[in-house]
């Protein structure tokens, strides 16, 4: 039976890969003794650039920081963020991606879209979940705790968007988030 069973388990997993379905991952560290994640949407490039996706950002240059569900960024302590105070909880994360100049982690307090708006399909494990503003974002820019400049590192290509995060400083962190041939970091340090 066990033998039947692992065949079946890799070939639904690849199907679903093969069918568009969101890969989803969690980034994740300590900072003060608490957690902190990100958990995103893998999205893939499949020979696309990520210069290119930009060029297709709606004129306030707002990109959802992945692929399906929001971006969502969990504190269970007060952050510094690039300087920046972020509050112990949950925030969608958002990247602001001029066509000139330093890119920009962007933290609001807004969460989501309802399930299903705008996008009636998700993934079934993230049906329920919601969605970005990512096509009407100045609905939500009012509720933005920070806006945070990336710091461009040279980058090891990445056919997926990776979120991770490396120790840092006394008792902080750096994230870096890496798509294609571009990669930007930031400090997190404990707050206080």
């Amino acid at each position: 039976m066990f033998r039947r069973f692992v065949p079946c388990v890799v070939f639904l997993m690849i199907a679903a890969i093969a069918l568009g379905q969101d890969l989803w991952d969690l980034a994740r560290t300590t900072i003060n003794g608490k957690r902190v994640s990100i958990e995103y949407g893998r999205p893939l490039l499949k020979g696309r650039t990520v210069a290119g996706l930009m060029k297709q950002l709606p004129p306030d240059r707002i990109w959802r920081a992945g692929s399906g569900a929001v971006t969502i960024l969990s504190a269970e302590t007060d952050l510094l963020i690039g300087g920046r105070k972020v509050p112990a909880g949950n925030y969608s994360v958002y990247m602001y991606c001029p066509e000139k100049g330093d890119y920009a982690l962007i933290v609001n307090s807004e969460i989501g879209q309802p399930p299903g708006t705008p996008l009636e399909k998700a993934a079934s494990d993230r049906s329920n979940r919601s969605y970005p503003h990512f096509m009407d974002y100045s609905s939500i820019k009012d509720q933005e705790v920070a806006r945070i400049p990336l710091r461009q590192i040279p980058a090891s290509k990445s056919e997926v968007l990776i979120y991770s995060f490396e120790p840092e400083g006394k008792g902080g962190a750096l994230l870096k988030i890496a798509w294609g041939d571009q990669a930007w970091t930031v400090e997190i340090q404990p707050a206080g």
